[in-house]
């Protein structure tokens, strides 16, 4: 299955790196700034650039790992003594992990607590359908082995984010939500009902690949500021829904923590991760932070007919800084259930060029 996820641009990945690459030749630095899921960087590494990328949320700073510092399974050299050795399918130290963590025998802990319909919520909150019992328990039993593993020394950086990545992905695959995880559905779809099971990210060959790329993560006015690139690509929200509310199930997988559970819905407490692009009020002064605090010759702003502002205000406050021009794409609206959109959705390219 692929990843839930808001404003994602697998559909239209192509069309962005066209567009990048008509004045951007392979080898310059490309920046993805609010990364995501790390689709565009990754597509952007494959097709030979330079690429740091950077978000607010931790679990995007795993995927951002994985795809753009590993073009292969890491060794995983200090963890084989706590392996399986009667998992006859896997082939390699990296399967086998990822079979031992599928067939831990589950237990009891946050995600079983806190987010499953067998739970028993802290907060006396009536316990939440986001994962089945089972699943949920083989969740806390992975997120304890993994945890574990990396205090004893056992996991480098690269070999715990791969696995966490994997574990989110994984987790996602098995979530009872219908988009996002504001909220689980009441009753349980087929697809929660599979078993947890990680499977091994899948590696691409990169005979273009030049090296050199970063993961970052932080607030994009602030890492801005700190870094030079020949041309700077953002995808920033769109609406008014916070990415750190929407997606505070993925982001405890990947902080590996067990935050107070708050409502109906066991919001983790998420305002650290607040973004001015989801408020009308502020997100015009945080585009003006990052393009006066990037030394950057050129940026490309993907955005939407259904975000806060409309195409033409950005192309005024854009203008105060160079020369604007739009490049529109128009597609089938994806999965949308509200009869009040429009089947077509159109996606915009505001690209500026500095004066």
């Amino acid at each position: 299955m692929g990843y839930r996820y808001i404003g994602t641009k697998t559909r239209i990945i192509d069309w962005v790196l066209d567009t990048i690459s008509e004045t951007c030749e392979q080898g310059s630095h490309v920046v993805d700034l609010m990364t995501g899921t790390a689709a565009v960087a990754s597509a952007l590494r494959a097709t030979g650039y330079r690429v740091t990328a950077n978000d607010l949320m931790t679990y995007s700073l795993h995927h951002a790992r994985t795809a753009l510092l590993l073009d292969s399974a890491p060794a995983y050299s200090g963890i084989e003594h706590r392996l399986r050795t009667d998992i006859q399918r896997a082939t390699g130290t990296y399967e086998r992990v990822l079979d031992t963590l599928s067939s831990l025998k589950p237990i009891e802990g946050y995600f079983m607590r806190e987010l499953s319909k067998g739970g028993a919520p802290s907060n006396g909150e009536r316990p939440r359908n986001y994962f089945t019992p089972d699943n949920a328990m083989r969740i806390d039993a992975a997120r304890q082995w993994i945890r574990e593993s990396r205090a004893e020394g056992l996991l480098s950086d690269l070999e715990h984010s791969l696995l966490l990545h994997d574990l989110i992905m994984a987790s996602n695959d098995v979530a009872n939500i219908a988009g996002t995880y504001g909220h689980y559905m009441s009753k349980t779809a087929a697809r929660a009902e599979q078993p947890l099971l990680l499977t091994p990210t899948a590696w691409v060959p990169l005979p273009h690949d030049v090296g050199g790329h970063q993961a970052l993560q932080g607030y994009a006015e602030t890492v801005a500021a700190g870094l030079q690139a020949d041309l700077c690509y953002i995808d920033p929200p769109y609406m008014k829904r916070q990415y750190a509310a929407n997606y505070h199930v993925l982001e405890t997988l990947a902080r590996e923590d067990e935050p107070e559970a708050v409502g109906v819905s066991g919001l983790r407490p998420w305002r650290d991760q607040y973004s001015n692009f989801c408020t009308k009020t502020k997100i015009r002064d945080s585009f003006r932070a990052i393009f006066r605090g990037m030394n950057c010759p050129r940026f490309i702003v993907s955005y939407s007919e259904d975000g806060l502002l409309p195409v033409d205000e950005l192309v005024k406050l854009f203008a105060e800084f160079g020369a604007v021009d739009v490049r529109e794409y128009t597609h089938k609206r994806f999965k949308s259930n509200d009869s009040k959109l429009a089947p077509e959705l159109t996606e915009y390219l505001v690209v500026l060029d500095r004066a």
